[in-house]
């Protein structure tokens, strides 16, 4: 059955604001539905190719915030990057992209113009952990780049996919970013204690930070990897240094997590850790 509701506010042609019976506000984009239709007006539900709700109180506060301080053409445009990015992840986004994208890029855009260059220390990591979002994020900043003619630095493709991966996933751009502080503090541990340099980039490197990513992404879901007694007792004898650095970083972990970790962690981080110094 087709769902009438009634314009709040139109936008530009392809975006108005809707009051919807069982969701109060929400934001519908199309092409051409806000064409010639006024506050008060029914639009067709049907009619929308995206319909989208701010449960939270503060993001839609944020996002008409925007939308009053935006050009309405540049925020068509960044409509227009929001299908992209779910098109070409092959999976709908959660909603709270719609603000946090937008607002990231109009800024983006800003810094841009004043020639004001902002750096991101975890590119490299960004775009090893999360590699198709980075290719998404690449091509977003082309698009950028082709129709406005605003050429982003490499450190907002690193940002672009941050905001990509956690509509995809559903995680906080605060937990990620926390993540990646954890990782960069425990790759710090590894090279105080085994005085190297690790090089970023490099196949080694990018092995290390998924493996640490991904211990991380266990003790968050409490998976439990096993008992290995024996392999424990033979790691702990032929690579004691390894072995004990495997046990500090787990302890950074549990200690920056405030969460359990499974101590057969402790045996798959030695192992890890061997590959690198056998390759110093």
């Amino acid at each position: 059955m087709e769902q009438k509701l009634i314009v709040e506010k139109v936008l530009n042609n392809n975006v108005i604001i809707a009051a919807h019976p069982d969701y109060q506000e929400v934001v519908l984009i199309g092409k051409g539905i806000g064409f010639n239709r006024d506050k008060g007006d029914t639009v067709p539900s049907e009619q929308a190719e995206k319909t989208f709700l701010l449960k939270d109180a503060q993001e839609k506060e944020q996002y008409m915030h925007l939308l009053d301080h935006i050009d309405q053409d540049l925020i068509s445009f960044f409509n227009e990057i929001m299908f992209f990015i779910e098109e070409r992840m092959g999976q709908s986004l959660n909603e709270h992209i719609h603000v946090a994208l937008t607002d990231h890029l109009a800024f983006a855009i800003n810094r841009v113009h004043k020639s004001i260059q902002f750096n991101n220390p975890f590119l490299f990591e960004i775009e090893s952990l999360y590699p198709k979002e980075y290719q998404v994020a690449t091509e977003v900043v082309e698009k950028i780049k082709g129709r406005l003619d605003v050429p982003f630095p490499d450190g907002e493709v690193g940002f672009i996919a941050l905001h990509i991966h956690s509509a995809v996933t559903d995680k906080s751009l605060r937990d990620i970013n926390k993540h990646h502080k954890l990782i960069s503090k425990m790759v710090n541990v590894i090279e105080e204690n085994l005085e190297v340099k690790l090089e970023k980039g490099n196949m080694d490197y990018n092995r290390l930070i998924q493996h640490l990513h991904r211990a991380i992404e266990r003790v968050y879901q409490g998976e439990q990897l096993g008992r290995q007694k024996t392999l424990a007792e033979m790691l702990k004898m032929t690579y004691p240094l390894c072995y004990n650095l495997a046990w500090k970083l787990i302890k950074v972990m549990q200690k920056q997590l405030n969460r359990p970790v499974d101590e057969t962690e402790v045996l798959y981080l030695t192992i890890h850790l061997q590959r690198l110094t056998d390759k110093i």
